[in-house]
């Protein structure tokens, strides 16, 4: 069993019109392209391939944090790469390193943002973005690259280490497979976040950030906590 905190108090019926609602949002078709609605969300013309709520709760998480460097999984098109880089603005604090497989022909340029190319299940890659953290810097990581249990289970091996205490490693997507959307896309990021709990007493879940009712990352706030 998944280790919690902070659990929200929702009856039966609650929990269950939460659950629709997220179902309706990952699955609804709207506008010219038919495409669905999370993935027409978009932060300075640059897609983003998350819900508004958790893009706020990164954020909360930026601004509490303060990271010294965000290493991101899973560059796409770059829209979340350039929402914290202008959050670390903000704050005025920070580096993002995003890993992608492939380089799209337009991605946003931005001070704060370095890219690497190559597989985020590579130890040379990641060992290539801990390059870019400092001595005594903090680290936030988020997973959000390919979501089969197995390639998940690698990046935690290899990127949970980075991360500092009192810091977050961020598991995208765990709501696939049924938790509770997508249920034949198979195990994934969710199981391998059981998995990993298992043997790490590092990091619990921190069901705070789902305080929106409807999250991507259904217990995948980590927060490592020694």
């Amino acid at each position: 069993m998944l280790r919690m905190t902070n659990e929200q108090d929702l009856s039966p019926e609650e929990h269950e019109i939460a659950s629709r609602f997220h179902q309706l949002y990952y699955d609804k078709r709207f506008g010219p392209g038919n495409h669905r609605i999370w993935e027409q969300t978009r932060w300075m013309g640059f897609p983003v391939l998350k819900t508004p709520a958790d893009l706020w709760i990164y954020q909360e998480i930026l601004f509490e944090i303060k990271p010294d460097l965000v290493i991101e999984t899973g560059t796409y098109a770059s829209g979340t790469t350039l929402f914290i880089a202008q959050m670390m603005d903000i704050i005025g604090n920070g580096r993002i390193v995003s890993i992608d497989v492939q380089t799209l022909s337009i991605r946003a340029q931005h001070d704060r943002i370095t890219y690497i190319t190559g597989s985020s299940a590579d130890a040379a890659v990641a060992n290539a973005a801990a390059a870019h953290l400092k001595p005594e810097g903090s680290c936030l990581v988020i997973l959000d690259s390919d979501h089969t249990q197995r390639h998940v289970e690698s990046e935690l091996k290899l990127f949970s280490p980075l991360v500092t205490v009192g810091s977050y490693l961020i598991v995208e997507d765990s709501n696939v497979n049924g938790h509770p959307v997508y249920p034949t896309f198979g195990p994934g990021p969710y199981e391998a976040i059981e998995s990993f709990l298992q043997n790490n007493r590092n990091f619990i879940p921190d069901k705070s950030r789902e305080k929106f009712l409807v999250s991507w990352n259904p217990n995948g706030y980590l927060r490592r906590t020694r």
